[in-house]
C-alpha cells in the first residue's frame, strides 16, 4: 500500500459523490493558476498530480492545449475521466499513480499540484514530483495551505478532523461538515458585510462568500475527510525551491493568496 493511499481514498468519496462537472467556477480557476494565462497552456503539455475529479481540468480544457494527463492514487479517476468526457476534448489520459513516484518519458510544458501537496505524508517527495515531470524551459505551479493566517483551522477544526476523518463518509459529510460550514457561512458573510478586515479568516471569507451554502460544505468536508493535514510556511517554501539547482531563480513568484494560502512556481531551466 502508497503510503498516502488512505488520503486518496478519503478524497475519492468526496470527489466521487459530487454532480458532474467542476465544482469551481472559471473565475475561481483563473485565479488558482495565476499569474500563468491562456498564453501558458495553449498549445502545450499539461500534467496535473492530483487531478481529483478533473474539477481544474475541465477549465484547462478551454485554454486548448495540446494534451493533457491527470494523475491521482484514488478512484476519482472515475468521475475525472467522465467530466473530461463531457467536455469533448479528446487528448488526455487519467492515470490512476501515485503522484509521489510518478515519472513521465516525456516531460511537461507544465506541470502544476494544487491542494494536494499538504495532504501528503511528504509534502516535498511531492514536490519534487512536480519539479522531475516538468521539461526544461517549462514551468511547475503548486497552491498549498498556509500556516500563516490560519490559526482559526488549526486550533478549532484541525482537532474535528482528527476525529472526523475516521467516520464514515456520510457521516462525515452530512452530520459534522454540514453545521460546521453553516456556521462558517454566517460567519463569512457577518464579516464580509460588517468589512471586519480585522477578523479571522477575513480575505478568505471574502473569496468564498461569492458563492453558496454548497460549495461552503464542500470546502469543509475537503477539510475534514482527509488522514493528513500540513500547514506550510513561507520559509518552507523557499527551502524546497532552492534545493533544486534546476529551477530558474529570476522565474519563481511566491505569492499569499486570500490570507491564508501559497501559491509559488517558476521555471525550470
Amino acid at each position: 500500500m502508497h503510503q498516502d493511499t488512505k488520503t486518496a481514498d478519503s478524497f475519492a468519496n468526496s470527489w466521487n459523490n459530487l454532480p458532474l462537472g467542476s465544482i469551481y467556477t472559471q473565475e475561481q480557476f483563473e485565479d488558482w493558476f495565476l499569474p500563468l494565462s491562456k498564453k501558458d497552456i495553449e498549445s502545450k503539455n499539461i500534467l496535473e498530480l492530483g487531478c481529483g475529479n478533473g474539477s481544474l481540468l475541465v477549465h484547462i480544457t478551454s485554454w486548448k492545449p495540446e494534451s493533457i494527463t491527470g494523475v491521482d492514487l484514488g478512484d476519482s479517476i472515475i468521475s475525472c475521466t467522465k467530466n473530461m468526457q463531457e467536455t469533448g476534448f479528446e487528448n488526455f489520459q487519467i492515470i490512476k499513480s501515485d503522484l509521489v513516484t510518478f515519472r513521465s518519458e516525456e516531460k511537461f510544458d507544465l506541470c502544476y499540484c494544487i491542494g494536494v501537496l499538504h495532504h501528503l505524508k511528504d509534502p516535498y517527495k511531492g514536490f519534487e514530483s512536480v519539479i522531475n515531470n516538468t521539461k526544461s524551459g517549462g514551468h511547475f505551479h503548486c497552491w498549498v495551505y498556509a500556516k500563516e493566517g490560519n490559526a482559526l483551522v488549526i486550533y478549532l477544526v484541525e482537532p474535528i478532523r482528527k476525529i472526523a476523518y475516521r467516520l464514515p463518509w456520510w457521516f462525515n459529510k452530512y452530520l459534522v461538515a454540514t453545521p460546521l460550514a453553516f456556521i462558517y457561512y454566517l460567519y463569512a458573510h457577518l464579516i464580509v458585510f460588517l468589512n471586519l478586515s480585522i477578523a479571522p479568516l477575513y480575505e478568505y471569507s471574502k473569496w468564498i462568500s461569492k458563492r453558496g451554502f454548497l460549495f461552503f460544505r464542500h470546502v469543509a468536508f475537503d477539510q475534514l475527510v482527509t488522514p493528513q493535514t500540513t500547514f506550510i510556511d513561507k520559509k518552507t517554501i523557499e527551502k524546497w525551491v532552492e534545493s533544486f539547482n534546476n529551477i530558474d531563480t529570476d522565474s519563481t513568484y511566491i505569492i499569499f493568496r486570500n490570507g491564508n494560502s501559497w501559491k509559488f512556481g517558476g521555471k525550470i531551466t
